[in-house]
């Protein structure tokens, strides 16, 4: 089994075609075709069902293709540490992060591309409960989470705390004050994220705890549409403190503490505890332990 092999699977797989697998290769379909079948000889199982027209994996490809993406993934890794340079002139950081948790790294990126301005940084939007996974895979060299994931191969840093608020435009009768109990909710209209997370579930027993019902009028899947709408006063909402700040400050939108929500967070960098991180990776973890 060779690289080069690898390569052609996974490009047959993900173009879900042997022609156009050739075309993005830059070689003959025969030669793509010879290439997967000498894979399936050496494996001794088909790897793709012939009949289909979108070449789709048999059982046996699909766990080898799983297999060979790490295996390309790690190379790729291996490349980039031996061209990188040891004074991080140039290079690329892959970071994975929710629409929640990318908030707590954008002034670490904003000192880190002040001090190293040719350094790219790719920001991926990530899924909370796969991010430990993209990193074990290495997929990505960093993740930031809301939580320390169980995975002892893992290490985290905490960079900064969060917390939960309830948002309101400055028109609503809530906005003068400091802080509200659940059971005065009652009857406000809330716009939500669509999204089920351990926040979510939370706001949900507490309300319930307190005999409250949590009427939501509208589900989004954005945090900004979701602040866009309350400014708009359709209804109010439970952010974390860290996706508001922006609007806190030019006061287009009003914080309020919720007595029974005192919900604390410390917010992670994720990364592979005994991987060679390439030297931005490095420096990117030096610059968010300054700030």
């Amino acid at each position: 089994m060779e690289i080069n092999q690898l390569e052609v699977l996974v490009a047959v797989a993900r173009e879900r075609s042997f022609s156009r697998a050739a075309d993005v290769l830059g070689r003959t379909q025969p030669a793509v075709s010879q290439s997967i079948k000498r894979l399936e000889k050496e494996m001794g199982e088909v790897l793709f069902d012939r009949s289909s027209k979108d070449g789709t994996p048999t059982d046996a490809g699909q766990v080898l293709i799983e297999y060979a993406t790490q295996i390309l993934n790690l190379c790729h890794s291996a490349e980039t540490a031996v061209k990188e340079l040891r004074d991080v002139k140039y290079g690329k950081i892959v970071l994975s992060a929710n629409e929640h948790t990318v908030f707590a790294v954008l002034p670490i990126i904003a000192e880190f591309q002040r001090r190293h301005p040719l350094v790219k940084i790719e920001v991926r939007r990530g899924v909370a409960s796969r991010i430990p996974e993209e990193i074990a895979s290495r997929e990505v060299e960093l993740g930031v989470l809301s939580f320390k994931p169980k995975d002892p191969a893992l290490n985290s840093m905490a960079i900064r705390a969060d917390d939960l608020v309830l948002i309101v435009p400055p028109s609503h009768q809530f906005a003068s004050r400091g802080e509200v109990s659940i059971r005065q909710l009652n009857g406000e209209k809330f716009i939500a994220h669509n999204a089920r997370s351990p926040y979510r579930q939370h706001v949900i027993e507490a309300f319930a705890r307190y005999d409250t019902k949590l009427e939501i009028s509208v589900e989004l899947p954005s945090l900004e549409a979701i602040k866009r709408l309350v400014e708009a006063e359709v209804g109010v909402a439970l952010v974390p403190r860290i996706t508001v700040a922006p609007e806190i400050k030019s006061k287009r939108l009003v914080a309020i503490d919720v007595s029974e929500l005192k919900l604390t967070r410390k917010l992670n960098i994720v990364y592979r505890k005994n991987a060679t991180l390439s030297h931005a990776a490095r420096e990117f973890l030096a610059v968010a332990k300054s700030l």
